[in-house]
């Protein structure tokens, strides 16, 4: 078997690539710092392939389909992401646009694409690593809980098709809470919650994307705090969110 990983430099995406090598599967890692994708390739034992890519730039994300669509990639992880912390008045828009690119519109396109060869095949997985903010609205950190509803709601709608269709294929949405990985520096924030390790939740999705679940949370805190969003009203929602993030400053 054959992954392609993408935000592989650092974090869930690199843990994710160690996970892999230990059960002897090959890897594509993308990201834009070729330099910290060298140093892991040195580590693992599997054929690893590094690509340098700056996926907030459309054209580049249909470049590494074209890369890879004939290296027989069986599992595609879009992984890579970013947010922003602050109110939406005041955070700066070139750099909300920029994490739109890459938090939507790039595992938009290579999840249709790689999709697309996968049923051809009947067979392959994709792991789309998405965020507990996937299912819920947060202020002062907006951008990104919109960006990450859409990849969520995208996943489940498009698991229900393979299901309905009967196909071999499998599409999953990794939806984990706080985690210790850059996030926190890139997006100028910290989480006041205790974070998970990037490995646990790295080798938890992948064994769940094995088993075929749509929905994958990793750690029981997260897993009842989704179940109980359910069943609280919207404005309470919004609330809370506001008021943790507040919580939160560089």
């Amino acid at each position: 078997m054959k992954a392609l990983i993408t935000g592989a430099s650092s974090g869930i995406g690199k843990d994710m690539a160690r996970y892999l090598n230990e059960l002897n599967i090959d890897l594509v890692l993308v990201a834009r710092r070729i330099e910290l994708l060298n140093e892991l390739k040195k580590e693992l034992k599997v054929n690893v392939k590094v690509i340098k890519l700056d996926l907030s730039n459309e054209d580049t994300v249909y470049k590494l389909y074209d890369m890879c669509k004939n290296e027989d990639i069986n599992i595609l992880i879009n992984n890579a992401g970013f947010g922003l912390f602050g109110e939406f008045s005041k955070t700066d828009l070139d750099t909300e646009l920029k994490m739109i690119d890459v938090n939507i519109k790039a595992p938009h396109i290579l999840t249709k694409l790689f999709l697309q060869d996968f049923i051809k095949k009947d067979k392959g997985y994709i792991l789309n690593v998405c965020s507990s903010a996937g299912f819920m609205a947060g202020p002062r950190l907006n951008t990104y809980y919109a960006t990450k509803n859409y990849l969520t709601k995208l996943t489940m709608a498009i698991n229900e098709e393979l299901r309905q269709s009967k196909s071999n294929v499998h599409i999953s949405a990794l939806c984990p809470g706080p985690t210790k990985t850059e996030f926190n520096k890139v997006a100028h924030g910290t989480f006041s919650i205790k974070e998970a390790s990037s490995m646990y939740v790295a080798k938890y999705g992948i064994d769940k994307m094995f088993q075929n679940k749509m929905i994958i949370i990793p750690t029981l805190k997260m897993k009842l705090g989704n179940f109980v969003l359910r069943l609280i009203p919207y404005r309470i929602q919004l609330i809370f969110a506001y008021h943790i993030q507040m919580r939160k400053s560089r």
